[in-house]
């Protein structure tokens, strides 16, 4: 992987991106990548190969997983509040 391209842009090659990395097997300090783990284990059991997935069925599970209601969101999806937040940048 790619660590140092991924911190950089694309066109200007200049550092955009800070990635920070949680410990191995210390979940506690990665909680939103955990829970996303879950929604994602849902659909792909842990340990199957994801290329047996297609593209369709990837973006229907992204699809699913930002229109989850969330109790961190008072029970609103991630999608809704994206799009709320972009219409008042507009």
């Amino acid at each position: 992987m790619d660590c140092a391209g991924m911190e950089r842009s694309l066109h200007t090659k200049q550092p955009r991106t800070k990635i920070y990395y949680c410990h191995p097997y210390s979940s506690w300090e990665c909680g939103s990548n955990e829970n996303a783990n879950c929604l994602i284990r849902r659909f792909i059991p842990k340990g199957t190969a994801i290329e047996t997935y297609s593209t369709e069925e990837i973006q229907q599970i992204e699809d699913w997983i930002n229109h989850y209601p969330r109790k961190i969101f008072n029970y609103r999806c991630s999608d809704a509040l994206f799009r709320e937040h972009l219409q008042k940048l507009l």
